[in-house]
């Protein structure tokens, strides 16, 4: 399969953002791609000092934001990953950090709301956002399953291996990675591992400007780096190879090989 990866900057306006999106599903689709993968919560940038709450901006998931994502999926007939807010009862203030999966058709084939929380570097995501309890499963595809988590999870082992446990043919990873001492670093250094560790392909896809690093890339079971970005907006491309990871396992069956009655 062809994938695009649109490293985009969000604003605070929300239509804006739809549009840009739109517009980076008819490139990804006009450059060939079977699946574009936008970042976390690009619905919209929230600056922390606007008195805007998460759930101002949130959105149920049939709602205008995903409704025109699915419909500009299905005229260009590519599947779509995408993060939002959700909406959700009785929350005055917070909302799902969702990401949700289009197929061709503009069909919601699956959606996943964040499990593991940015309580970390003196940034409490959690005053935001509800964290969820839905299952780390993937997601049966026309090209395999594919599993998706979100930014901070990243840094939880556990939830890479229990996608890829699990059959994950591929791992989409869509962020909002905020810049800081090292965190370049830790962003990239982490996908190469996750890809590495699982012998599964890894695509990163992060938001760029405001408060955000870029830097967005793919690695191949191997753990190496085949497309990456800078700091602009841009949407670039990479082959996921099947057979590249079926003989990268047979070389490196470390999931194969591991001794769970150990651990």
């Amino acid at each position: 399969m062809k994938i695009a990866i649109a490293q985009l900057a969000s604003s605070p306006n929300k239509q804006q953002n739809l549009n840009k999106a739109c517009e980076a599903i008819q490139k990804a689709a006009q450059g060939g791609a079977d699946m574009v993968l936008l970042p976390e919560m690009f619905m919209a940038f929230v600056p922390p000092d606007t008195g805007i709450s998460y759930a101002d901006i949130a959105e149920p998931i049939n709602g205008p934001f995903v409704s025109q994502l699915a419909k500009t999926a299905k005229e260009n007939g590519i599947y779509v990953t995408c993060g939002i807010y959700e909406s959700a009862l009785n929350e005055p203030k917070r909302a799902f950090n969702t990401t949700i999966m289009l197929n061709r058709q503009g069909e919601l084939v699956y959606h996943y709301q964040k499990t593991h929380l940015y309580d970390a570097f003196s940034y409490q995501e959690s005053l935001n956002i509800i964290q969820s309890n839905n299952k780390l499963e993937p997601v049966e595809t026309e090209f395999g399953k594919i599993g998706i988590l979100v930014c901070y999870e990243l840094r939880f082992p556990e939830v890479a291996r229990k996608l890829a446990l699990a059959g994950a043919d591929l791992l989409l990873v869509p962020t909002a990675w905020v810049s800081g001492p090292l965190k370049e670093e830790h962003y990239q250094g982490l996908v190469k591992i996750r890809a590495l560790e699982n012998t599964i392909p890894v695509c990163a896809c992060d938001q760029t400007g405001n408060i955000f690093i870029g830097r967005s890339l793919i690695c191949d079971a191997m753990g190496v780096t085949i497309a990456s970005a800078g700091y602009d907006e841009t949407v670039f491309f990479a082959e996921i190879s099947t057979q590249h990871t079926a003989e990268t396992r047979q070389k490196l069956p470390c999931i194969q090989n591991r001794r769970p009655e150990l651990y």
